[in-house]
This record gives structure tokens, sequence and C-alpha cells, in this order.
């Protein structure tokens, strides 16, 4: 048995476009309307039945929650602030203070206004300063009931899918154009964490990182060795480190100075799997090494909805990594698409298994949030994945909370996990 700290914060997490649906006046909504299949819509319709779902969280003894604001909804265009938008969001903190459910927001979580995207997005320097407003004028109004802000989710994926392998809004596909898009967004965290900290003295402001467990396809080459480490030293650290250090270094890529250093409070991990990776020749031309098939690795573990291994250790391995930091820790993210509820409900068990191990090793975790609370739309895979604790029926939106929800429940109410 493995016990949590009293003050653990449990929960789930959502993301605006995912859930609230008529997120009209975003990018991804342009580009769900332009291919004409499984666009978002009405998504689980979170924006009217927020209650709803937050009296769920409740129920399921959630005393945290991440969400995020849409962008797009509080400045539908340049300059302009759209105030009753900015009262929705004022009654969602509320009513999750008012069920003592901490909330924690995230600034932008992939979508972006049109009016922005038009300008050219995260590549286009002006996003900085336009970022920082938007974040001040978020702290102005929720500084007084928010602690823990999130500017920007999972930077480098977004960067990685959007504008180098162009599977995402806005479809780009050049390496160079991913590095300025990296360095954009350092920029725009560094100056979001002042303006934030400027309007809410006391707020704690961390990241939302995607990492990834990633091993060696032979523990017997060198050079597998080698990739592995320099993929996750760049995947998964590197931006959180350059917050830490003011300086941003992967060479030979990049290799320059940021304006503030420790401009993060505590680090949030979205761990999901594991990947194994292997060299190819010449390693100066492609350092990160080559993501290879699970199938013919014999300890490989089954893998989700979504083709992805389940390897509940991974979630220890990255924890431990980035204790050396010494910063609090928050799993901002962790859970698997499947329909099998049983498969989840073993998912969760082992990841908390392997996340207490690292507790009681001294990792300096503060909360876990499961992805996701609801069934939603799950970005370019539009409806076919489940990753709920919740299960939405789309066509009437009705609820229901599946039994791996409830075990859950019962770790939190206990403060402990079985092995």
């Amino acid at each position: 048995m493995r016990t949590f700290p009293d003050n653990f914060l449990w929960g789930a997490a959502t993301s605006s476009h995912q859930v609230e649906g008529d997120n009209r006046n975003n990018d991804w909504w342009e580009w769900e309307e332009s291919r004409g299949t499984d666009p978002s819509g009405k998504a689980c319709d979170h924006y009217n039945r927020y209650e709803e779902d937050f009296r769920i969280a409740k129920a399921l003894n959630h005393n945290a929650h991440r969400f995020s604001v849409e962008w797009s909804r509080v400045e539908p265009s340049e300059g302009v602030w759209n105030e009753p938008e900015w009262d929705h969001y004022d009654k969602v903190i509320d009513l999750m203070i008012s069920l003592k459910i901490e909330p924690i927001l995230t600034l932008n979580h992939f979508a972006l206004p049109l009016w922005l995207a038009r300008k050219g997005g995260w590549s286009n320097e002006d996003i900085i300063p336009f970022f920082t407003r938007y974040a001040s004028r978020a702290a102005q109004r929720y500084g007084d009931r928010v602690r823990y802000w999130i500017p920007i989710n999972e930077p480098q994926i977004l960067a990685f899918i959007g504008y180098f392998r162009g599977s995402w809004p806005p479809f780009k596909k050049s390496f160079e154009l991913m590095l300025t898009v990296i360095r954009i967004m350092l920029a725009a965290h560094v100056s979001a964490y002042a303006a934030i900290k400027n309007r809410a003295r006391s707020a704690d402001i961390g990241m939302a990182q995607a990492v990834t467990a990633f091993h060696p396809c032979s523990r017997l080459s060198p050079l597998d060795i080698i990739s592995a480490f320099l993929r996750a030293d760049f995947q998964n650290k590197s931006f959180v480190r350059s917050a830490i250090t003011g300086k941003m270094r992967f060479f030979p890529y990049i290799d320059e100075p940021i304006d503030v250093k420790h401009a993060i409070d505590f680090i949030g991990l979205n761990y999901y799997f594991r990947e194994f990776v292997h060299h190819k020749a010449p390693i100066a031309l492609n350092p990160f090494g080559w993501v290879c098939s699970h199938t013919h690795h014999e300890k490989a573990g089954q893998r989700t909805d979504m083709g992805w291994e389940i390897y509940p250790r991974g979630i220890y391995e990255v924890v431990k990594s980035f204790s050396g930091y010494g910063l609090p820790i928050m799993i901002t993210e962790n859970g698997l698409a499947t329909c099998d509820d049983e498969l989840r409900r073993t998912y969760i068990k082992d990841h908390l298994y392997w996340l207490a191990k690292a507790i009681d090793e001294g990792c300096p975790v503060k909360g876990y949030l499961h992805w996701s609370l609801l069934d939603n739309f799950e970005w370019a895979e539009g409806y076919s994945k489940s990753f709920g604790l919740v299960d939405v029926d789309f066509k009437n939106c009705k609820r229901t909370v599946r039994e791996s929800a409830k075990f859950m429940a019962a770790v939190i109410r206990a403060g402990r996990i079985n092995v």
C-alpha cells in the first residue's frame, strides 16, 4: 500500500475547444468546417452544462480541476474584449470555488483566435504583446481567486505538429519555422509570467509539458542510448529548463539567452506513453534518432486506441527526472483512449501506484489530474476516441459516470493505493 499527502490535489482536466462547443471564432473551427467531417460542433455542451459537470467532479471527490479560457471568446477581434464572455468564466471559477474545487487555469490550449491566426499565429513575434495583454487581463479578472496558472499548453507539441509535421493548424512543414515558434512561445511564456505576477503576486505559474518515457531500441547500442537521451532532453526538458535557467540551448540548433530567469513556479507534466528510439547514421544530422514500432519489442505493453503504449512505470521515470529541478511537480494530464473501462481502471491504478512510489522517494508531487473529465472532441481524431472518466452521449450530451471514475474516487477518499 502506498499513500498520498493529505493536501494532494486530485481531479481531472479539460480544454475549452474540446468540451465547450460552438467555439466558432478560432483556427480549429475554421479548419473543421473546411474539411466537412466530424467538426467539434456542440462538443459536450460544457459551456452550458458546466454546473452539472463540476457537480459530478465534486461527487467523485475531486478537489481540483484544470480548464482553459477560450481566447477567441474573450477577444473575438483584435483589442476588443467581450465582457459577457469574461463574465462567463467568472461564473465557472466561482462555482468551482463554491464546490471547494481548486481552479487551475490554462490561457491557451492549442486553439487561436482567427484574427491572430491570420497574422501568422505563433510564427509571428507580434503574438507576444497580444498574449501578454490577454494574460494581464485574465489575471486582473481572476487573479484574486485563481492560484495556479498555465500560460501555454504543450508548446513543443503544437510547434512540432502544427509547424513541422503539418497535420494541425496552421499546417506548416518547416524545421526552421518550428524552432522559430518554440522561441516565440518561450518568449510569450516569460512575458505572460511577468504580467500575471504583476496582477496577482501570489500566483503559481507553471508549464504543462508533454513528456514521454524514451527508451533506446537496443540497450546494447551506445548510439541508440545517445539518441534516446538526446530526444528526451530536447523534447521533454528543453522548454522547462529554459524558463528556469534563462537560456534556451540545444546545440547546434538553438543557443540564445532569454530575458527572465526562473519564469516558472511549478512543473506540469502531461504523461501518456513510452517510445523506443533507434539511431540512424549520421548522428550529427539526426541526433534525436527515430521512433520505432513497438511490435518487435518483447516487453512492450498494451496499446490504447490512440496507438500509444501503456507503460505505467514511465510516470515514475519522468517525475524522478524532473525532480532534479527542485520545483513542485503536478501531473497535469494522464489518461488513455479506450472503450474498455476495466482497462481504464487498471491504467489509473497502475499509474497512481508508480506516482505514489515517486512521492515516497521524496519527489515533490503536489497533484494528479486525469485526462479527461469528459469524453470530448479529440482534435484531429474527432469523436472517435474516448478519454473521459465520464461517458458522453454526443447525440443528447447525456453524462454517465464510468466505474473507473468511481474507482479513482475511492482512491482519493482513502488517500492511498493498494499494491
